[in-house]
């Protein structure tokens, strides 16, 4: 069965084509934006470990690439603060900032514009009190974002009842920031944000292959609601991509 010609899918396609593309604001001299939002600081900050200190084996590729798979049941054993800082490391670290105006990273962008920013909700993490942190990656940390009762119950609301995100480590909450990829690629950018996150999603399950852990990316959830719950206006802001995380439940052979 075709979709039907004004479908909105090919409508997306057809006006992010190079044909439509207006004047960019970089090519009208407009200053950047940041290369990462700004936060709170008056709330508490949560130190991880250095990428450089972390002793986390060291699976092979091949391995990582053959064995993973999407998980939706975990174990009821914690992932470590170290094995936290390995993830996030793995899917936004920052190798390089050159000059103020690019970040290097861990995951390929286009134009290095790494227009996303990483959040997390918290569930079963070591040394880590339950809520949603968001990570800065510029300096390898954490900063409480919502420490809240019954704030885990809101995100399986905005995942469709999806319980997994709850009933796991840590969830991954990817959030998009359009003007960062769009002040250079203007409509296009739109498509480059969708093609990041996927390269970002796809470092979370072979970095969670090295630490016995399970990842189950997940994109059916309730965008209005899932902003709302993270304060974000939806437009400036908005959550594009998430993913659930546990250690692997270990398998009865008995």
């Amino acid at each position: 069965m075709k979709m039907e010609k004004d479908h909105i899918g090919k409508e997306f396609m057809k006006k992010t084509t190079y044909k439509y593309t207006s004047k960019s604001d970089q090519s009208l001299g407009v200053t950047q934006p940041p290369l990462e939002l700004e936060y709170a600081h008056k709330m508490r900050s949560i130190e991880l470990p250095k990428p450089s200190e972390l002793n986390i084996g060291n699976l092979n590729l091949r391995n990582a690439i053959e064995e993973r798979k999407s998980v939706r049941k975990y174990s009821e054993e914690p992932i470590t603060l170290s094995e936290l800082s390995w993830l996030l490391w793995c899917t936004q670290g920052v190798k390089e900032i050159r000059q103020q105006v690019a970040t290097l990273r861990t995951v390929p962008s286009a134009g290095a514009r790494h227009a996303l920013e990483t959040f997390i909700l918290a569930n079963n993490v070591d040394s880590l009190e339950k809520g949603i942190y968001r990570y800065v990656a510029l300096e390898h940390k954490l900063v409480e974002y919502i420490i809240e009762d019954g704030i885990a119950d809101k995100i399986v609301e905005a995942a469709y009842d999806q319980k997994m995100v709850k009933n796991n480590a840590v969830t991954f909450i990817w959030v998009a920031v359009p003007y960062r990829m769009c002040w250079r690629y203007v409509e296009r950018g739109y498509r480059y944000l969708h093609l990041d996150v996927g390269h970002v999603c796809e470092n979370l399950y072979l970095a969670a292959e090295n630490i016995d852990a399970g990842v189950c990316a997940i994109a059916a959830f309730h965008d209005d609601i899932f902003n709302k719950t993270l304060y974000l206006d939806g437009e400036e802001e908005f959550v594009i991509y998430i993913a659930s995380v546990g250690k692997k439940a270990k398998i009865n052979n008995h």
